[in-house]
């Protein structure tokens, strides 16, 4: 099988601008590849597939990626957690069991330690906190738990209302971040052994599908199938919630280099976004109620008193995404990109707001790359500037991020 496992190199010459540069590629998988994490201090990549595999490739002087690790699970391996300063793999199965390894420092061998059963179905995101010794996972059993890995005895459980697709983990606070399929997404207080619910954030029009959290600010990244991702300000300055837009398909990933204050993020038609989050951003208005357009005061088509009276025939409802109001079509027939508000795209606007929108406000906030495959997972890498991303092609592939200077 080794022979045939190659790592691609680009022999185009490096952008001058901070954009995915394609580093090399692995491309011997059966099966789609669930979760995969480059190695910090090595040239490497950790993966785990559908396929029932966990391999670590190392790359070589050729400039191709080898397997130094192949192991074969008696099930499909559905997600992972890897940490670097222990060494410790956590491994999610299809059974709802983790199986925890310990990685040799050459990354050559590796050796169970512990087997956690976790879950009564598929889990679905497992995550090591090594400064509580807490293993936390989610599975499709509708339950977050979360374990001792030092003893392996479980601490405590959290019934959650659907199916939990994101997980993120505080350590200052305690605080378990947890996204579902209904789209919302939950914030819980984490005991030794009980939890409380804090709040409930509900943004999302479609399933939660990846989180990203940012300790040093405070702030809480949400994607969805809903192509939208939202930033909530946990740290309870403002309190606000900013929308971002700049998907045409589901948001697969999110992470956030904080060194450069920019947000990356992938989905599933293989768009990769940069965006600079040093920016000043404006919270999108609430859409306001109205029975007749705030313009032009024609009537709405379920406004059957002021169409009778005025005998006038009802318009649809529409907003203008800069301030909020009910307007009729023609109203709010003109289209514009808001950056700062999110809208990346062309969104429907009042004609006085459009009137208000300069050049300057329509510069854009985000960068947009195509990764040439449909992105199932991605992983940021900030010690060297690496992005990886996963295919539903079956094949990982390695970006540089880093600035390059002309």
């Amino acid at each position: 099988m080794c022979s045939t496992i190659m790592a691609t190199e680009t022999a185009q010459p490096r952008p001058q601008a901070r954009k995915p540069y394609l580093l090399g590629s692995i491309d011997a998988f059966q099966e789609v590849v669930s979760t995969a994490v480059i190695l910090p201090k090595e040239d490497g990549v950790i993966s785990v597939s559908e396929d029932r595999t966990i391999r670590v490739w190392l790359k070589r002087d050729s400039g191709q990626y080898w397997p130094s690790v192949f192991h074969t699970m008696p099930s499909t391996c559905s997600c992972m957690s890897f940490n670097p300063e222990t060494r410790r793999l956590s491994v999610g199965m299809d059974t709802g069991s983790i199986c925890e390894f310990i990685l040799f420092e050459d990354y050559n061998k590796m050796i169970p330690a512990r087997t956690y059963q976790a879950h009564q179905g598929r889990v679905s995101v497992v995550l090591f906190v090594l400064e509580m010794e807490w293993l936390l996972s989610t599975g499709q059993d509708k339950n977050l738990t979360w374990h001792c890995s030092e003893s392996g005895q479980q601490l405590g459980t959290y019934r959650t209302m659907a199916f939990v697709s994101g997980l993120q983990f505080d350590i200052e606070t305690r605080h378990a971040f947890v996204g579902d399929q209904s789209g919302q997404v939950t914030i819980l207080k984490l005991e030794q052994d009980s939890c409380s619910l804090v709040t409930t954030f509900k943004g999302h029009t479609g399933n939660v599908t990846a989180l990203c959290w940012d300790p040093v600010q405070r702030v809480l990244f949400s994607g969805s199938s809903d192509h939208s991702i939202i930033m909530w300000d946990i740290g309870g300055r403002k309190g606000t919630a900013i929308e971002l837009q700049g998907h045409n398909d589901k948001v697969q990933g999110l992470c956030y280099a904080s060194h450069t204050r920019q947000l990356i993020s992938c989905s599933s038609d293989g768009g990769i976004v940069i965006w600079n989050m040093d920016v000043t951003r404006q919270e999108t208005p609430e859409w306001l109620d109205s029975d007749s357009c705030q313009k032009c005061e024609q009537p709405f088509f379920w406004n059957f008193k002021q169409m009778w009276d005025s005998k006038k025939i009802g318009f649809r409802q529409h907003h203008c995404r800069k301030c909020g109001q009910a307007l009729c079509g023609k109203c709010s027939s003109k289209r514009s990109t808001i950056p700062l508000m999110g809208f990346e795209f062309e969104v429907r606007v009042c004609d006085v707001c459009h009137e208000s929108i300069t050049d300057e406000d329509r510069a854009p906030t985000a960068t947009f790359h195509d990764s040439k495959h449909s992105i199932v997972y991605m992983h940021y890498e900030p010690t060297t500037g690496s992005l990886l991303t996963s295919g539903t092609d079956k094949v990982i592939k390695i970006w540089d991020m880093t600035p390059v200077v002309a």
